[in-house]
């Protein structure tokens, strides 16, 4: 009987430990991340801004120690495949008015902006918020992404003139078409092929000969994995141990960092090439100073990464809503075999458009701008305060990440009608100011936005004018880390036009 009373007494111990002491661990354990900063906060700041309000956070949660919030990241855009309800949960729990919210993600106490007037608050003032990804030497030490001030200045001037100005892009117009053709017909004799592998193929090629003059071969076979594994470890948590994503990425970046020194040791001795790399390794600053190598070469593989893998996913996304959206395909297909026909073309091939073409190409910039707005490439832009910032009676404190969330004021209903519906004639209407934002904004704006509209425009061409295709399973699911594709990549079947 004593023994009876004694295990009874047992299970009752240990009852109340799972269903009163382990939840209590757990809240606190919950609140401890949170609790911590806020604390800290008050400690520093005793007293009142600058305006009289007396200084506070934005609302939020930090979420649990060292993680922060990067399970609950994890869970809404990997898990739950709901990417957009990540800021939805925040605007149901505190609110929208401040357009920001305190987290903690990627191994920092942040500030997530995620309002048209936040998010253009940030971008514009680079007095006080400056640049800080969560891996740095991922992005390039010494690249324009990574720099700030006069050097970002004169870095992202020479940029601008090799790849954005008309005549630049009217070489590229005439450059890249070649591969395209070449590889739609490829395209065509396999009759199936997976878009998002097989359009990356093309847009690599492109950039690498556009940027560093190479023609595909093992060597940029290795590259593209390379490239691929980098991306990957791009928006991983930053832990720096083998196995991670991270880890693997820092490998990646040495390794690319290597091939791209050897290169540029190989030019100073027999190459001469037209391409953005020669041009970097010609620039001068005011004074007549060359760039480094080591800034040569951080600054060609970080425009690498940017050229190509956003275009790629640009273009599979045009290809992938065209195929569901027979309406909008008819549409394209007509103005482009149109413009075929006004210059002689067969309307089976199309003749090569030229540079000065694409502005008589309406519908097709319409196509263009809704692919990039639904594709949401880069859902967030990374910023750091430099200095204690307050805005809107909250405090942004020095040294804190600060988040754009790009992705939250694209898919919002107050911004867009259907949001998440594919309707190239919503551009019939300019967006509300401050609501399209897909290449940043302020003086840190994309260099390459006209080249990733000029080459999404360039395979729409001669996509719609001389092939048809269709997806093989349109109703797969969507995978949103690191980057929103198809789990089965677009796979689709692709054929020529047969009138």
């Amino acid at each position: 009987m004593v023994a009876m009373e004694g295990a009874v007494g047992a299970w009752a111990w240990w009852l109340g430990l799972l269903f009163g002491a382990v939840p209590l661990l757990c809240l606190a354990l919950w609140h401890s991340t949170d609790t911590w900063h806020c604390a800290a906060f008050a400690l520093r700041y005793r007293g009142r801004g600058s305006n009289g309000i007396r200084q506070r956070l934005p609302p939020g949660h930090m979420g649990v120690p060292f993680l922060g919030e990067t399970l609950s990241l994890l869970w809404y855009f990997k898990l739950a495949r709901r990417p957009d309800d990540f800021i939805g949960a925040k605007k149901s729990a505190y609110g929208s008015a401040a357009g920001m919210y305190r987290t903690h993600l990627f191994g920092s106490p942040s500030i997530i902006a995620c309002s048209p007037a936040a998010n253009k608050f940030v971008l514009q003032s680079a007095e006080c918020f400056g640049i800080k990804y969560p891996v740095p030497e991922l992005i390039g030490t010494m690249s324009v992404a990574n720099k700030n001030g006069a050097s970002h200045a004169r870095l992202r001037g020479f940029i601008l003139a090799a790849i954005n100005r008309p005549s630049s892009l009217q070489t590229i117009t005439t450059v890249v078409q070649p591969h395209v053709v070449a590889a739609l017909r490829d395209w065509a004799d396999k009759g199936t092929i997976v878009a998002a592998k097989e359009i990356k193929k093309v847009t690599f090629a492109n950039i690498c000969k556009m940027f560093i003059s190479m023609e595909p071969s093992p060597l940029t076979d290795k590259i593209d994995m390379w490239f691929g594994k980098l991306l990957d470890g791009l928006r991983a948590f930053p832990f720096d141990i083998p196995g991670t994503a991270s880890h693997t990425a820092r490998k990646c970046r040495r390794k690319l960092d290597a091939v791209f020194r050897e290169e540029l040791q190989a030019r100073k001795t027999y190459k001469d090439c037209d391409d953005l790399m020669s041009g970097l390794m010609q620039m001068k600053d005011e004074q007549g100073k060359k760039l480094s190598d080591e800034e040569v070469v951080h600054n060609i593989v970080s425009l690498v990464i940017a050229g190509y893998e956003s275009t790629t996913i640009a273009i599979m996304w045009a290809v992938y809503h065209l195929a569901k959206s027979p309406v909008v395909l008819a549409k394209l297909r007509e103005e482009n075999v149109a413009m075929s026909k006004s210059k002689g073309g067969s309307t089976l091939t199309g003749l090569m458009i030229t540079h000065d073409d694409i502005p008589k190409m309406k519908y097709t910039a319409k196509v263009v701008e809704e692919t990039i707005r639904m594709a949401n490439i880069a859902p967030m832009v990374h910023r750091v305060a430099n200095k204690d910032v307050e805005y809107r009676g909250y405090t942004i404190p020095k040294g804190w990440a600060v988040l754009v969330w790009l992705r939250s004021v694209h898919t919002d209903p107050n911004y867009y009608q259907d949001p998440l519906s594919f309707n190239p004639d919503r551009w019939d209407e300019p967006a509300k100011p401050g609501t399209y934002q897909v290449f940043g904004g302020g003086p840190r704006i994309c260099a390459g936005n006209m080249l990733a509209r000029l080459q999404v425009t360039i395979i729409l061409h001669h996509l719609c004018v001389g092939y048809q295709w269709e997806l093989i399973n349109p109703d797969a699911q969507i995978n949103y880390l690191p980057h929103p594709r198809p789990v089965d990549g677009a796979a689709m079947t692709f054929r020529k036009l047969s009138t």
